[in-house]
């Protein structure tokens, strides 16, 4: 309890302890090395370490028992380096094997050491970068170097470690960790002595063993029946319960969200239910497009869709069918060779990409540079697998600065494949109605193989121009539901949806 005492007021009622605690504090007491390691205070108690650290961890929690503890690295040797010191190291073998026969070994009779085979190249290698072993063929040590006198400091720390000592050489211990012959560990040692208020306390009489609480058992049976029952103590921690955890794959979402916040970007939103133009008719997708078929996109019944402004429309019809856009005098390209129908442009859908989110943001007129994003849910018909859904998650961006180029691209995949720990991408051409050029990113995952995340490019004039950008804008549609996969380590998309937090164990908080 904050700001409560950790003495307890005179002619207090005596707190009462479990058995085992009031044995570890009895002994405590007694002690006259103090603080006491608890390992030495289990060995003299008689008791296993675990019972003797609970029933600490308790005297502590009631203020009763205090706890010093202290950090050391300690240094032993491995099996490997037991061996070495026994047997000598390999390079000392080695060399010992060339002086019993002649100074020479031809390869085929290097086994004549008898090391292994990877001790026998790591000896090769530490003598010849020494100076001991000649260049070339045979192996034979080199002119006027004496085998018998050669020094390897590793064998006196090796024997230091043997024998117990501290003041060792730390670059050499460092290499032979690396060898495998050291080992290091970081160990926390934990002392223990009561209190103040431990060395005051009175200690009940063993045997008047007071209950904590009262159980079913005990009400049932009518056992709590004059029983003693131990004081509440206020001060006691109570156990810190956290808040219900977020799913992992949302936690997950936010997370790549904030990354891309961090390299500059603004996070912008758009309808889930969108019509075709932004949908599909500004991005350039000619309106008989397979994909706008009832076989991909989701249509809507009963709802009507709002047109978007006029002189929009107008300069989208004009790219669609090949003709200057209003106020121009020449085309922006080709088009697509046939009429543009306003009617097909305001049928409502589901969004199938946040592709459109972009577009609504250029509609806007941003002034350069400008850097969006929007990480939202959009919808397709799809047959459900491991790698997709009907309902799926997709990440939008768009760059937008004078310069630049599909290098910029490139190099912001590599940056957020980086930023969520993705070390293996691959980027290969490809291609879409809105991007040229168009490229599409790759990552390994573990189970599945080298998925399609990162799908990109530079938007083309026909999706610029009626949107009056005045600079080259590069975009990308991550598919952020797979590289999850990758991230949390999970197999299906479908299992992004659970709630079994040890299938994903990766993304708890």
């Amino acid at each position: 309890m904050p700001g409560a005492s950790g003495d307890a007021p005179d002619g207090a009622a005596p707190l009462s302890l479990s058995g085992p605690e009031r044995s570890v504090l009895a002994v405590l007491r007694a002690s006259t090395d103090l603080p006491i390691d608890e390992n030495d205070l289990a060995a003299e108690m008689g008791l296993g370490l675990d019972a003797v650290r609970g029933s600490l961890q308790r005297l502590k929690s009631k203020r009763l028992a205090e706890l010093t503890e202290e950090h050391a690295t300690v240094r032993s040797l491995t099996p490997r380096g037991e061996r070495a010191v026994a047997d000598g190291l390999p390079e000392r073998r080695f060399l010992e094997a060339l002086v019993r026969h002649g100074g020479a070994l031809a390869p085929e009779s290097a086994g004549a050491a008898e090391l292994a085979e990877d001790e026998r190249r790591a000896a090769i290698g530490i003598l010849r970068r020494r100076g001991l072993l000649a260049d070339g063929l045979p192996f034979r040590v080199r002119d006027g170097v004496s085998a018998s006198s050669a020094s390897f400091p590793e064998e006196l720390v090796l024997k230091q470690l043997a024998n117990g000592e501290d003041d060792l050489d730390p670059p050499i211990v460092e290499s032979l960790e690396r060898r495998g012959l050291v080992r290091t560990e970081r160990r926390s040692i934990k002392r223990w002595a009561p209190s103040e208020e431990g060395r005051r306390l009175v200690l009940d009489a063993a045997g008047s063993e007071a209950l904590g609480a009262v159980t079913t058992g005990l009400l049932t049976t009518g056992g709590w029946k004059g029983k003693e029952f131990r004081p509440y103590d206020v001060r006691a921690p109570v156990p810190w319960v956290t808040a219900p955890r977020p799913n992992p794959y949302v936690a997950w979402l936010e997370e790549f969200a904030e990354l891309l916040v961090g390299l500059g970007f603004v996070e912008a939103e758009g309808p889930l239910l969108e019509t075709e133009f932004w949908n599909n008719d500004v991005l350039f997708m000619p309106q008989d497009h397979p994909a706008r078929s009832i076989h991909d996109a989701l249509g809507v019944a009963g709802v009507s869709g709002r047109p978007p402004p006029a002189d929009l429309l107008a300069g989208v019809a004009a790219v669609h069918e090949g003709r200057p856009p209003p106020g121009a005098t020449v085309p922006v390209g080709p088009g697509w060779g046939g009429g543009y129908d306003p009617s097909v442009a305001a049928r409502p859908v589901l969004r199938s990409q946040t592709t459109a989110v972009s577009a609504r943001c250029l509609a806007r007129g941003p002034s350069p540079p400008f850097r969006f994003f929007t990480l939202d849910r959009n919808f397709r018909r799809e047959s459900v697998d491991a790698t997709h859904s009907i309902e799926f998650h997709q990440c939008e961006g768009i760059v937008g600065a004078e310069g630049t180029t599909l290098r910029d691209l490139v190099g912001m995949f590599s940056a957020l494949a980086e930023g969520i720990g993705v070390r293996e991408l691959k980027i290969r051409p490809s291609y879409f109605p809105f991007t040229e050029p168009s490229i599409e990113g790759y990552v390994r995952h573990p189970r599945l193989g080298w998925i399609e995340v990162f799908p990109g490019g530079m938007l083309r004039p026909e999706v610029l121009a009626p949107l009056g950008t005045p600079v080259p804008v590069a975009a990308w549609g991550i598919g952020i539901m797979r590289l999850a996969l990758v991230g949390l380590g999970v197999s299906d998309i479908r299992d992004l949806f659970l709630d079994d937090y040890e299938k994903l164990g990766r993304g708890t908080p």
